[in-house]
């Protein structure tokens, strides 16, 4: 068969056309495994068609997010409205949880991104990137509780109740330990506790999704705020000659980098799952998951230069691969199972609503103006210690960064999420024992 010009999703539109339809039909008779190799045929279809679609539709390919939102929303409104098939379902969430590719996804984007950045850049943006959640979370107790003082609302409700669920680091890391910490500190039930605050964690995360979206068409606006995906601000004469160094490591990479890539990714993760588990398990009383462990040992190996050159650049390869072939997959995967629209309905008050806008908007601005400050891009800033703070965790990383086109920022993302997380809990320790 002869090339054509039209191409979906990298082939020809025939092929892709032709297997994704025996992919749906074979969802729709219920014969495809939950397996691996079924998650891979079920999400690539989903995500490559939404993925297109939103790419290539006027307007919302500009100013709504692109192919990586409509695979986001496209099958969550699918699932909201019953018209998923259930072997669809069911390997999705397989794909998802039993499977967690999530977390190979999150791995990959940590330890390529941390390894690819410039040694000494690396070392000052982390110095200066606590801070900026600090800027953020404040930011964002500060127009939440000027939004509960319009609505009745108590400042300590507000901060309770709104404010650090949004802010917690999403649901497995925020959410719900906060939830047990509000039982441990106030003696009250949880369950009661929990369900708003997932409700209101899931309106927030859309919120965040939305203000990514409206930060890349600001950056297009005004592209001196912007990076483009890189957070701190650098001479252009530095810049060019990282470029020039990539590429030159680029030419001389092999398969054999890759492989060793993909193997150092793993590594990290176990060693950070070993220390999480077994070594360190908490620091001072507050747990400490693997994710934060792996954030501070692919660092150390940068900015230590424990890593050789060619191997840093093979897995910012593979990091490059994940943020722009997989990324749809990963969408359409989240879509499926991460939003609920029905949960989201039960809290959807205007007053609510005008609540969860006020807190991501505050913490974007306290991240922005801190970040300005300090040498960091604004919009850049804004994304990843503010938005990266007002979701659901890593799915919720994905899918800001994805909105935005800036997956190159996953380890930002994930210190966001991971060790900003853990300030909220301690954050909300000491605000429980005012209720």
């Amino acid at each position: 068969m002869k090339e054509t010009t039209f191409k979906l999703y990298g082939m020809d539109w025939r092929i892709f056309t032709f297997f994704s339809v025996i992919v749906l039909i074979s969802a729709c008779l219920n014969i495809i495994p939950n397996q691996f190799i079924g998650g891979i045929a079920v999400m690539f279809t989903l995500g490559a068609i939404f993925g297109e679609v939103g790419e290539r539709l006027p307007v919302w390919n500009k100013y709504c997010g692109g192919g990586a939102v409509l695979a986001f929303l496209g099958c969550g409104i699918l699932v909201y409205n019953n018209l998923m098939p259930k072997n669809i379902l069911t390997v999705s969430k397989g794909w998802m949880n039993t499977y967690n590719f999530l977390n190979v996804f999150i791995c990959a984007q940590v330890v390529g991104s941390l390894l690819g950045i410039e040694r000494k850049v690396l070392l000052k943006s982390s110095l200066l990137y606590l801070p900026a959640l600090l800027a953020s979370l404040g930011g964002a107790a500060l127009l939440g509780v000027v939004g509960g003082i319009l609505f009745g609302i108590s400042p300590v409700e507000t901060l309770t109740a709104y404010v650090l669920p949004i802010m917690g680091g999403g649901a497995g890391a925020g959410a719900i330990p906060m939830a047990q910490v509000y039982q441990d500190v106030t003696g009250k039930d949880s369950s009661a506790y929990l369900s708003f605050c997932m409700a209101i964690l899931a309106v927030g995360n859309l919120a965040a999704v939305a203000f990514a979206v409206i930060l890349d068409n600001v950056g297009r606006v005004i592209p001196q705020w912007t990076g483009h995906g890189q957070l701190m601000k650098q001479k252009q004469g530095a810049v060019e000659a990282e470029i020039a160094e990539e590429k030159k490591v680029d030419r001389e990479l092999k398969m054999e980098d890759i492989g060793a890539a993909i193997f150092l990714i793993g590594a990290f993760f176990v060693l950070a799952q070993l220390v999480a588990k077994k070594v360190l398990p908490t620091v001072f009383g507050v747990a400490i998951p693997n994710f934060a462990y792996m954030i501070i040992f692919a660092t150390l190996a940068n900015v230590l230069d424990l890593i050789p050159e060619r191997t840093k650049e093979a897995c910012h390869r593979v990091q490059q691969f994940c943020a722009s072939r997989l990324v749809w997959a990963m969408m359409a995967g989240c879509g499926v199972t991460l939003i609920d629209f029905n949960k989201m309905m039960g809290v959807l008050s205007v007053a609510n609503f005008i609540m969860v806008l006020l807190i991501v908007l505050g913490c974007v601005i306290g991240s922005a103006a801190f970040g300005s400050l300090v040498g960091f891009y604004p919009i850049e800033s804004a994304i990843t210690a503010g938005l990266c703070m007002a979701n659901m965790g890593g799915a919720g990383d994905m899918a800001v960064l994805g909105a935005c086109r800036r997956m190159d920022l996953m380890s930002y993302a994930q210190i966001s999420s991971r060790i900003g997380g853990a300030i909220v809990l301690l954050v909300g320790s000491f605000i429980f024992q005012f209720l």
